[in-house]
């Protein structure tokens, strides 16, 4: 017997892989979509999705590109799974993707169609969106170049191609490879961490898509699952698998604190607490905020 079995479970919840199917939309992924559908929309050249490592960029990558409809974009997703990539390997991909038929070896050729070939997506009067994940691959001061160049092909009244790229925040560094394309940034949002009240709704909608008909964490374990996690949507789905695997083997009904805290310390997880970097620097402002309201008071005595 499995833990699906166990807990009555059609499939495992929190399993890592981006499932548009159990997509959730949080209030700052809701945010970030509308932002991306409306880069889209109105064609803006260039928008960035910047987020951690597990913030779920993949995942909105996917949703994003499924909400483009196809009567109105011609629209492409493609990773980049690894950084060995020249301008000639993007073009002709770009290209491809676009639906440009028999796509010549050498890149004036390549560029040629693939202009001739936007202008006419403009006259079906639709728009052409290119999505590309694990954008900071892309680090190259000529890849940068060459996407500047495409971004300069436009009608007399419109842009007739839009990229949205989504990586982590070293993406800014690589943009910056090429100035006037940094500078060509029209829309920017970073994916934050999920708040306490997120995390557990987080996984409660997990676990209702996956069949589970009742709850199967004890309440006082959300608080504590989100701090170990830091509100990241991967650390979340490895803690839970682990806490319900853990507690199918001991027979336990519902997950308990002590079994997200052997499974965060078997991860070698810490606490996103009181102590951590981000609360410390918080605690210094604030104790710089008394002590400039005890110099002022001291100066007013005198």
């Amino acid at each position: 017997m499995s833990y699906l079995e166990f807990y009555n479970l059609k499939e495992e919840p929190f399993s890592n892989t981006p499932d548009p199917r159990f997509y959730y939309n949080s209030p700052q992924h809701s945010k970030a979509l509308v932002r991306l559908l409306y880069a889209a929309e109105s064609m803006k050249g260039l928008a960035v999705l910047l987020g951690d490592i597990g913030t779920g960029k993949t995942t909105l990558a996917r949703r994003a590109f499924e909400s483009l409809p196809e009567e109105e974009y011609e629209a492409a997703l493609f990773v980049i799974v690894h950084s060995d990539i020249t301008p000639e390997w993007l073009l002709k991909k770009i290209a491809i993707q676009m639906g440009v038929k028999d796509v010549e070896k050498d890149k004036i050729s390549i560029l040629s169609a693939l202009t001739e070939r936007l202008f006419k997506i403009a006259d079906m009067k639709k728009k052409a969106i290119v999505l590309i994940d694990e954008a900071q691959m892309l680090n190259k001061k000529e890849l940068m170049e060459e996407l500047r160049g495409l971004l300069n092909i436009e009608s007399e009244s419109k842009k007739l191609i839009t990229f949205i790229l989504f990586g982590l925040p070293e993406l800014e560094d690589v943009l910056e490879m090429d100035e006037p394309l940094a500078h060509r940034v029209a829309l920017k949002y970073r994916l934050e961490p999920f708040t306490e009240e997120s995390t557990k709704a987080y996984i409660e909608h997990r676990l209702k898509l996956a069949g589970a008909y009742r709850s199967l964490f004890e309440p006082d374990t959300y608080p504590l699952i989100h701090r170990y996690s830091g509100g990241n949507p991967r650390r979340i789905n490895i803690i839970c698998d682990n806490c319900l695997f853990e507690s199918f083997l001991l027979k336990l009904e519902k997950v308990t604190k002590k079994v997200v805290e052997m499974v965060a310390e078997d991860f070698g997880f810490k606490k996103e607490d009181e102590e951590s970097p981000r609360n410390f620097f918080k605690k210094e402002e604030k104790i710089d905020v008394e002590l400039e309201h005890l110099v002022d008071e001291k100066l007013e005595e005198k």
